[in-house]
């Protein structure tokens, strides 16, 4: 991997990485936990339809785990990485079947990827399926947070590399 490439990929964990962090201090306006905007994934959503699937992986991997250490919530890292592991997945997917036109849709498929990752690993940790109940309302939050993130990230890409 060349210099520049690596550097860049630095660049967009340590934007990503900021973003979390900024967003841990913002308080949650809803009464359930969970519920976040997830700014970081501006940047992962930007990246599958920007670089090869390893880099992206490398970028999502550095931000999970160091928002994690950040956070100062280890325990948060398996529900983070199993939501990641799921969304970027299936995001790396859906980019084959997508044009960078419905990046946005791209965007709202895998936060619903994320939350069925995270309930996953909560019914693995808790060793009962009753928290899939939950599933739910994180898959309509997690479709606006989607939503959101995905336009923000198709609006990125096309003022960053206008002829994609």
């Amino acid at each position: 991997m060349k210099t520049r490439r690596l550097a860049e990929l630095g660049l967009l964990a340590a934007v990503a990485l900021i973003m979390f962090v900024i967003e841990m201090r913002i308080p949650n306006p809803f009464p359930i936990p969970g519920i976040k905007l997830g700014l970081a994934n501006i940047v992962t959503v930007y990246a599958v339809f920007r670089y090869r699937p390893y880099e992206t992986a490398m970028i999502v991997a550095v931000r999970v785990i160091l928002g994690a250490v950040f956070g100062g919530n280890p325990s948060a890292l398996l529900y983070s990485a199993c939501g990641a592991v799921c969304c970027l997945l299936g995001m790396l997917l859906l980019r084959k079947i997508l044009p960078e036109k419905q990046i946005w849709l791209c965007s709202i498929i895998g936060a619903m990827f994320h939350n069925c990752g995270q309930i996953a690993a909560a019914i693995a940790v808790m060793r009962t399926v009753s928290v899939a109940a939950y599933l739910p309302l994180l898959l309509v939050s997690g479709s606006l947070a989607g939503l959101f993130t995905g336009l923000t990230a198709q609006f990125l890409l096309k003022r960053i590399h206008p002829s994609s």
